[in-house]
């Protein structure tokens, strides 16, 4: 019996484009490099794949410039994808030009029509519910919205909320197994994780929470040791990635693919 909110078949990634300079940022901290980011991302996948599943690498689209973080555009269900409305207006054609990849993989794609707006890194699905994260990006009429077309679907949809000045609440958290979240104290302090097994992330390391779990791995931020050697130890196989540059644009792991 495979569980379907960390085992799967395929993944959804973009190669950056050479726009990326442009991306949103909260905090400037200079320019990411081309050259490195692509060398990282080309790890990313390599990782991905060697778990045996299927990578889809889409184009860059240099119109886009943050469109490499393709996990915002849409969320993947075992029943079918739901695309998404982005909360930042330079993104929202970025949903157009995933829509055809998921048609072609899905038989059934619904999409959040709005006034509201949901971003998938504010949405952490677990064998038993979908939590999803009020923030800047995603609004209580988006929320009200991805609600009922999960629940077509036969899917609980629980809306939290991501502490101040945290962009997306999968920032601060992530799915390490079907009971397991790893999330910074200041979110778990919330107790919107309460009924789960809790890891913190360790003290001054805060940005190793937004991970994946993908298949037998753990894929994770390169630079904080603390939180990989606890990782480690509760028994799970960590890879670690240069994230320096898509940091400067707010990225992380999880931004970086539809996982299916």
């Amino acid at each position: 019996m495979t569980n379907p909110t960390f085992e799967f078949t395929r993944a959804i990634t973009r190669r950056p484009a050479r726009s990326i300079a442009d991306g949103l940022r909260a905090n400037d901290m200079g320019n990411p490099d081309l050259a490195s980011m692509l060398a990282a991302h080309a790890t990313y996948v390599a990782a991905l794949k060697s778990t045996g599943a299927e990578v889809i690498e889409l184009d860059p689209l240099d119109d886009f410039p943050d469109a490499q973080f393709v996990e915002d555009t849409a969320l993947c269900l075992p029943q079918g994808a739901i695309l998404m409305r982005p909360g930042a207006p330079s993104r929202m054609g970025e949903v157009a030009e995933m829509a055809p990849t998921l048609r072609g993989m899905y038989t059934q794609v619904r999409e959040i029509s709005g006034p509201g707006f949901v971003e998938g890194g504010d949405i952490l699905v677990t064998p038993k519910e979908i939590l999803v994260g009020r923030s800047a990006r995603t609004d209580a009429a988006g929320v009200a919205e991805l609600t009922q077309i999960a629940a077509d679907w036969g899917h609980a949809v629980r809306e939290v909320f991501t502490p101040e000045g945290v962009l997306h609440f999968k920032t601060d958290c992530s799915l390490m197994d079907g009971e397991t979240i790893l999330a910074t104290k200041r979110l778990a302090s919330s107790g919107c994780f309460d009924g789960y097994r809790v890891l913190h992330t360790a003290e001054g390391e805060e940005a190793a929470a937004n991970a994946i779990r993908f298949n037998s791995l753990v894929l994770m931020a390169a630079g904080f040791p603390k939180t990989a050697a606890m990782l480690d130890q509760a028994g799970y196989e960590v890879v670690e990635i240069d994230n320096t540059d898509c940091a400067k644009l707010d990225g992380g792991m999880s931004c970086l693919s539809l996982r299916f």
